[in-house]
């Protein structure tokens, strides 16, 4: 009797890679669809909801991201001081500027679930500036966006 069944992995089983991505000049959005299916483990056939199955991600070049149209001009961050009247806002363009690694952190964390896993798996995510990264030791393999 063959039948077939859905295997799940547990997480000792769970072996991970580190992937290397060049950002310089792709588009954020399509970027962050990216690094979010490797951060959850859905480009493996052995994907396990319940599990972080994902690998790590070093993004480098993060200042020199492509954002299509005005969305540089249009789109805001905001966060609150926690006092009235507090709302702080920057456009994406000076968000860039400023810290291109919460432009990232923005874009992914909301593809990722809405729990204590995606938590982690944002925390799978390193995002350097400039071209040299300190995570040479683990042998990132590049992986091809675009």
């Amino acid at each position: 009797m063959n039948r077939r069944e859905t295997t799940y992995l547990r997480q000792p089983q769970v072996k991970k890679t580190w992937k290397l991505v060049n950002a310089e000049g792709i588009p954020l959005g399509r970027l962050a669809t990216e690094v979010a299916q490797v951060l959850m483990g859905k480009n493996k056939p052995e994907y396990t909801p319940h599990i972080d199955s994902g690998d790590y991600v070093v993004i480098i070049n993060a200042d020199k991201v492509h954002m299509t149209g005005n969305k540089g001009e249009l789109k805001f961050a905001w966060h609150y001081t926690g006092y009235p009247g507090g709302r702080r806002t920057e456009s994406y363009n000076e968000l860039k500027e400023r810290a291109p690694e919460r432009l990232f952190e923005l874009a992914v964390r909301r593809m990722l679930p809405k729990n204590r896993i995606g938590r982690v798996m944002l925390g799978n995510m390193k995002v350097v500036k400039g071209s040299t990264h300190p995570y040479a030791a683990h042998n990132p393999v590049e992986i091809k966006i675009g």
